[in-house]
This record gives structure tokens, sequence and C-alpha cells, in this order.
């Protein structure tokens, strides 16, 4: 071989050699990144995303949130494993959800979950395609948010119990509880886009049994204060509080304000009553969550939300803490007490 031939079978060589050095260094680094991130090598389960659009706070959603996990387990989707959460809460701050919605749809998550009706009709606005669940408490068809509970249609399904709906009756129970007062009020939160509608059902369940009602506003902490005062200084006969998130996250201090200010009340949940309320009619909110949690795994493996009915839970349940009525000078009768799920005594 001359000189010419050696040379370029040197260069063969080479470029052999350099092509093998590449090859080895390439199964090296899928090696690695085969032991670094297992998950995405061997075409796991990739992590899906669930936005969480709430009209109040994340730490007022805790027991709800953990509810909602549940249900997303069961269906094998795990926070940390393969699903994350994409928090945007709006603080009580109603006018905020619509870029809160906006952003989530932006950033593409797999799902949003609509932490109450105002933050459902926000994410209905905000996206068509991404699929929406929500867990409320009112009348998902009433309010717009699906055309029928059998067939939703569209990209929103859900869980709802009956709360908005129940705020005449609760007015009812008032009543019962306090027959010789002829003045009962009711505070909604004038930023809640169902409080006109709370009102006028309230309104007209309280001119048929011959009250007089002060309705009374309160979207703040401080403004809540006010009108419980107002309410005992008014001789006001008792309070139904209205159906909001606000309120919802405040029950402690509801509870609270019913026994300093001695003026019987009337919420929506159990924790009311356990917190000093003096009786709560209503829903089982934690069970819409468990239940919408179930329907976000679904459609997380492929089901659709508009082939999915919502899940409306119609069963109420009435609470009495005895031992606050008696706080408050009250003899509860015993036909009220007879109707009770439970009297907390």
């Amino acid at each position: 071989m001359d000189l010419c031939g050696k040379i370029a079978y040197a260069q063969v060589l080479s470029i052999g050699a350099r092509r093998m050095m590449k090859r080895r260094e390439f199964i090296t680094l899928i090696g690695g990144a085969a032991a670094a991130f297992p998950d995405v090598v061997y075409g796991q389960q990739p992590v899906a995303v669930i936005g969480l659009l709430g009209s109040s706070a994340s730490d007022d959603y805790r027991l709800m949130i953990a509810a909602f996990q549940k249900g997303l387990s069961e269906a094998g989707y795990v926070e940390g494993r393969n699903v994350s959460f994409d928090h945007a809460w709006a603080n009580n701050h109603y006018d905020r959800l619509s870029a809160l919605a906006s952003e989530l749809a932006r950033r593409g998550v797999n799902v949003i979950l609509a932490a109450s009706t105002p933050s459902a009709l926000a994410a209905k606005a905000a996206t068509s395609t991404i699929p929406i669940v929500f867990a409320i408490g009112g009348d998902p068809v009433r309010t717009g948010l699906v055309a029928s509970l059998n067939r939703p249609g569209g990209n929103l399904t859900g869980a709802a119990h009956i709360n908005v709906d129940t705020a005449a009756k609760r007015l009812e129970l008032l009543h019962e509880l306090v027959p010789t007062k002829k003045t009962l009020g009711l505070m909604t939160n004038p930023t809640n886009p169902l409080g006109k509608s709370v009102e006028a059902e309230v309104r007209r369940a309280a001119e048929a049994l011959g009250l007089q009602l002060n309705i009374v506003h309160a979207s703040t902490d401080e403004a809540i204060d006010t009108v419980f005062k107002q309410a005992a200084s008014a001789l006001v006969g008792g309070l139904v509080i209205g159906t909001d998130p606000l309120f919802t996250s405040r029950i402690e201090m509801l509870g609270r304000l019913s026994l300093q200010l001695k003026v019987p009340t009337i919420y929506q949940y159990r924790e009311f009553v356990a917190a000093g309320g003096a009786m709560s009619y209503g829903g089982d909110i934690n069970n819409s969550y468990y239940r919408a949690g179930v329907y976000a795994g679904r459609i997380l493996k492929g089901e659709k939300a508009a082939d999915l009915p919502v899940q409306l839970s119609t069963k109420v349940e009435l609470f009495i803490n005895l031992k606050t009525a008696k706080a408050l000078g009250i003899d509860p009768p015993m036909a009220l007490l007879a109707r009770a799920d439970e009297v907390i005594e």
C-alpha cells in the first residue's frame, strides 16, 4: 500500500473510532437518563395537571379538597405520583375569577375543578375544550352550567348538593325555633352572582309566613361582625346566613358571634352547628367533592365530560345545637327536635 493509501486507511479508522466513542457516550447517556427518570424512559403514566379554581382561599377548602383527592385516588391518581395541582384562588374577590380561569386555560391544564358556582361560570366562559368538573351547592341547570343533568353536553359535569335552593326552608326552620319573633334577617354576599335569587326566594317565604325580613350584606370579616352587632341591637329575632364560600370559610367566626351576641342563626352545614351555631339545614359538601374527584379521574382516563351525568344529591339534613339554643334562652319545640337528624347536646 502506498503512502496515500495508508493515510486514507488511517482516516477511515479514525472516523470509525470516533463514531464508536459517540455511540458509547450515547448509550451511557441513555442509561443515566433511565436511572434518573424511569417513568419517562419506560413509558409509565405521565403526570396530569388539575387546575383548582376557587372563590375563597386554599386553606378554606382543605377538607373539601381532601374529599376530592380521595375520589381521584379511586381512579388511580395520587398527587406527587401521577397528578399535580395548579391552584388559582380568588380569595373572596369574585371579580378575579375570570382572569384566573383564563390563565388556567392558557396553561393548558388537563382538567379544571371549579369549587363553587361562580368559579364554574368563570371556567365555562374561559374554555370550551378543557374538561371542567364542578362541586357546587345549587342547581347547575338553572344557573346555566349544563343543558340538563342527564346530558350535560359541552365540557362541564360534576356533582351538586341542595343548599342554595333550601335558603327559604332555612327561614321556615328558624321561624319554628323562634315562633314569637316577627322580624328575621338574611345575610348574603352582594358580590356573589347567586345572591339576588336567594334574596328573592327568602323574601317570598317571609311574606308567606307573615314575617318582616331584613336583608343585610357582608363581603368582609368586618362587615360580618357589623351585621351581627346590628342584628343584636335591632332585636332581630334570628338570622339566616345565605350560601356563600366566604361564609363557609368563616363558620367558626359565625358560630362565635351568634353565641356572643345572642343571635339565633341557621346555616347550611353541620360544621356550623358544631362551631356553636343554633341550626343547620343542607346537603353534604364533602360528598360532592368526593364525587367530583371520581369524575375527574374518569375524565383523565379518557371519558368525556359530556357523557357523564351530573350527580345531584337531594339529601338534606337538619342539625340542632341544643346547648346553644339554651344559652340563647330558647326552648326548641319537640316537633322540631324530633325531625332533626342529630341534636348536639
